[in-house]
């Protein structure tokens, strides 16, 4: 008889991701404290801290998401996963209803992304978890039409699954979120084996798009001159998130170069520290990381992320079939994109859209969703010899 659950498969998780989870966690929080415990311009982020001591009140908050996260880390890798074939529409229809209810909602921060839970003090974003949705769904079709996986009404079906949470984060407005889709999207209907001409499409799309935008952020075409060419088919607001020249973007860059070989020292930071760097805890911790701890610590960090991914692309060799294959892919995918597109943004290699990054940014949706992902790929992991 097989259960949904079951603490015997708990035993047979990857235990190499497990301590590569606790040092990226431990370099977030090193970060969060750093950086909320002082004074950015004249806001205090942390009112009332000890900028001497490690537990600022954020410090606390990101502790409580990454205890959330460990039990459901735990719950969802001895969690059958076969069995959210069962629950996979049920799970995607809840998250497109939750996508849609946004724009019922009042705007926080000026754009309608979270959704406000006052009695517990906390704001869910639902995109986070709206790309669990998308990659479950999109396995149980892509295995379900296995047989037909080329044909026209099989692409339709994958375009849309993809296509609607994609347009709907996308109107919130999240550049960010909804392009870590399309890759995500895209590699998982090259494992549903969807049609060769539509995979060359797409990633002709993709291709392009990726050039245009290393074409203007290396400095091959200046911003000015190639917005002319750009408001043939983008409005000026979507232009202007292209610009390589914002104060974010320039700062980013900036506070790695202040870093230098060793980093100025944890809490030493001047530039970031001092209200120069936005955001240095959320969007742009790589580079606050990056200032503290300089171009060791940075690359300790892409080591960490590399064996992350390495271990995730493992579980879809190992997986036993194709919904797992699938989901493994998805979720290698999720992961990945992260990690590069905010990397990417802090070189000032792509545009700043507001990605975070993997288990070190502050936030608890985006902690909740990973800790899900990842417990779901050790779920497929320590099952992978069953037949």
């Amino acid at each position: 008889m097989v259960y949904m659950f079951s603490v015997r498969f708990l035993s047979r998780i990857d235990i190499r991701v497990v301590f590569i989870i606790f040092l990226l966690m431990g370099i977030s929080l090193i970060t969060i404290s750093s950086y909320s415990s002082c004074t950015l311009g004249d806001l205090r982020l942390d009112h009332g801290a000890d900028t001497s001591s490690f537990m600022t009140s954020m410090v606390r908050s990101q502790i409580k998401w990454f205890f959330i996260g460990w039990g459901l880390f735990f719950l969802f890798s001895g969690f059958d996963y076969n069995k959210l074939r069962e629950y996979a529409w049920v799970i995607y229809a809840i998250s497109i209803i939750a996508l849609i209810g946004l724009f019922f909602t009042d705007p926080i921060q000026r754009v309608q992304r979270w959704y406000r839970l006052p009695f517990i003090q906390f704001n869910i974003q639902p995109s986070e978890l709206a790309k669990l949705a998308m990659i479950i769904a999109m396995s149980w079709f892509l295995e379900k039409r296995a047989n037909s996986s080329r044909s026209f009404a099989t692409t339709c079906g994958a375009l849309l699954i993809a296509g609607l949470p994609f347009l709907l984060i996308l109107k919130q407005p999240d550049l960010g979120t909804a392009l870590v889709l399309y890759p995500m999207a895209l590699v998982m209907c090259y494992f549903g084996d969807i049609h060769p001409s539509v995979m060359r499409l797409f990633l002709f799309i993709g291709a392009v798009a990726f050039a245009l935008v290393f074409i203007i952020f290396s400095g091959m075409v200046s911003h000015e001159n190639a917005r002319p060419y750009a408001y043939t088919f983008l409005k000026e607001y979507q232009y202007e998130r292209l610009n390589p020249n914002t104060h974010h973007q320039k700062a980013a860059i900036t506070s790695i170069a202040v870093g230098g070989i060793h980093g100025v020292g944890w809490k030493n930071s001047e530039y970031a520290r001092g209200g120069s760097l936005p955001a240095p805890y959320t969007d742009s911790v790589f580079s606050a990381f990056g200032e503290e701890f300089g171009f060791i610590g940075l690359i300790l960090l892409l080591v960490l992320f590399y064996a992350l991914i390495y271990c995730s692309f493992q579980v879809t060799v190992v997986a036993k079939d194709p919904f797992g294959r699938l989901l493994a892919s998805g979720i290698a995918v999720f992961l990945a994109m992260h990690v590069l597109i905010n990397i990417g943004m802090m070189c000032g290699w792509l545009p700043i859209t507001g990605v975070p990054l993997v288990l070190v940014s502050y936030g608890g949706s985006h902690v909740v969703s990973t800790m899900i992902a990842i417990g779901i790929l050790q779920s497929i992991y320590s099952r992978r010899f069953m037949f």
